[in-house]
């Protein structure tokens, strides 16, 4: 067995229901990060060696390891936050490290009670995303329903640097409410006070300087073409999607896209 790049045809059996979508995503001309997939049937043999040969094959010496299991970012569950994400690792032995971390973490006390609180008895096929890391100006998520009235609004969210922070709630983000025109209803900008960053090894939280704070995290082009990849996204997998993306080098790039959850989509 042998890894599988972004950009070669795949099935979620063998690497996942993320890396799935991010190879659909990559084939179709969508900008996702460099990288590829470790197949769970793969994940527990790779060697040191296998990764640095791969690893010399990407433009960055710096990558984001992620899971990707069979059972995540499904229509019905998106076990988000559960599994393992490991930033900025650097080097075959820590990625390697970091791989089986992330294949460790489906049967970690957290991901089991998760499971058991859906009524899920068997822990997943777990396969390893691993990309080129963003020096991101900024990052965020989207949402193509409002997850908290469950409307038909568009939702963005993004502060400065990495995901990292609006995903852990460490900073409270700009939020643009849109209409699925693209029409921007309300926009609210908040005092963005830290952001992550990549450090030596993993990310570390930095002061943002006062003056840039309340300055929206996202220029109103940016904005609109993030809106426009997530109405590509949702033509592409015929489903409402939550996106993660990313602003570097005055590009956006698509990070994740999973369905809402049916939990979250209004009735």
């Amino acid at each position: 067995m042998n890894v599988i790049w972004l950009d070669e045809p795949t099935t979620p059996e063998l690497v996942g229901n993320k890396g799935y979508r991010l190879s659909v995503m990559t084939r179709f001309g969508l900008s996702v990060p460099g990288g590829f997939c470790i197949p769970n049937d793969f994940i527990k043999t790779i060697t040191t060696g296998n990764i640095e040969r791969e690893l010399a094959k990407l433009p960055s010496t710096s990558v984001a390891v992620r899971s990707s299991a069979c059972d995540e970012d499904g229509t019905e569950f998106s076990f988000a936050g559960i599994y393992k994400t490991i930033l900025n690792v650097t080097g075959g032995q820590q990625v390697w490290n970091a791989v089986q971390e992330i294949h460790d973490s489906a049967g970690s006390p957290v991901a089991q009670t998760y499971r058991r609180r859906l009524g899920i008895a068997k822990s997943p096929a777990m396969a390893a995303l691993v990309q080129t890391l963003l020096p991101s100006d900024a990052a965020g998520v989207l949402f193509m329903q409002d997850p908290v009235d469950r409307s038909d609004h568009i939702v963005v969210e993004g502060s400065w640097g990495l995901g990292e922070s609006v995903v852990s709630g460490s900073v409270t983000p700009d939020r643009w409410t849109l209409t699925q025109d693209g029409e921007v209803l309300s926009s609210e900008i908040s005092s963005k006070e830290t952001s992550a960053i990549p450090g030596e090894y993993g990310t570390v939280q930095i002061e943002v300087p006062e003056d840039r704070r309340l300055v929206p995290c996202l220029t109103p082009e940016s904005l609109e073409e993030i809106v426009s990849l997530a109405r590509r996204c949702q033509r592409l997998f015929e489903w409402p999607q939550d996106l993660e993306w990313a602003v570097a080098g005055g590009k956006v790039w698509l990070l994740q896209s999973r369905p809402i959850t049916l939990g979250k989509i209004r009735k």
